[in-house]
């Protein structure tokens, strides 16, 4: 699978930085808002919800490349033909609030229904932190035969932080930073460690062994995009200052 040009030179250097607004974030203004901070602030990529509309006014806003995300493959059709460049089947997070799980066979089955839709599109999926990280391990690997491109971690919404500070955003980052180390050593595609990281904790998921990584909340919640811009250029400055060697060979 070819992956953009853009977006490969970016794994390959431990620099790919997605700003995601949100699987269920149908706002334009918001989602417009989000678009040009990460386009200003020098990101890699954007992940937005797999909606035609959104695809269509993120395209007149940013050369980045594009990424939808959704957990209905048909939805990815459409989306890509408005002008996509990449899909994710993830963003579960958002979720887990409504009592809603997705099992490994479930995802599985999600990728394997993608690939049917859509053979040639640049795939990434998340893995659930739900499930233990050996199965977390075993079904990244899975994911990789069936077609996935990219692996994406999360479980900022499991960690319960208990300090302020530094250490909070340590704590919070540490269930998808143990995921991206783990399932790093196990696949040959890029893996993208996402949810719960801030310019803290992206340097250590580069360190554990992650191409790049998604970041969403600690932007898209920011009420000015002066502040949204400057988010994002501190994450780039981050992850600039950290080697893409793993924490030991």
């Amino acid at each position: 699978m070819t992956v953009h040009p853009k977006l490969q030179r970016a794994f390959e250097q431990g620099r790919a930085l997605k700003i995601i607004s949100g699987l269920n974030n149908f706002d334009v203004d918001r989602v417009a808002a989000t678009v040009k901070a990460a386009d200003l602030g020098g990101a890699s990529f954007i992940d937005i919800a797999a909606d035609v509309n959104l695809v269509q006014m993120a395209r007149k806003l940013t050369n980045l490349p594009i990424c939808v995300s959704a957990v209905e493959p048909e939805k990815f059709v459409a989306a890509v033909a408005a002008g996509a460049n990449l899909i994710e089947i993830g963003n579960f997070d958002s979720f887990y609030a409504q009592g809603r799980r997705f099992e490994a066979e479930e995802v599985l089955a999600l990728t394997r229904e993608t690939r049917s839709l859509l053979p040639h599109i640049t795939l990434s999926v998340t893995v659930p932190h739900i499930l233990e990280l050996d199965r977390q391990v075993q079904l990244a690997v899975d994911l990789v035969k069936v077609g996935a491109d990219i692996i994406q971690t999360e479980g900022g919404t499991s960690a319960k932080p208990v300090h302020a500070g530094v250490l909070g955003l340590i704590e919070k980052a540490a269930p998808t930073l143990a995921a991206a180390y783990e399932i790093s050593r196990a696949v040959s595609v890029p893996v993208l460690c996402a949810s719960g990281i801030s310019s803290v904790t992206a340097p250590l998921a580069i360190a554990a062994g992650a191409s790049g990584v998604g970041v969403g909340t600690a932007i898209n919640q920011l009420n000015s995009e002066i502040a949204m811009v400057a988010a994002v250029r501190s994450l780039v400055e981050a992850m600039a200052a950290v080697s893409r060697s793993p924490l030991y060979v």
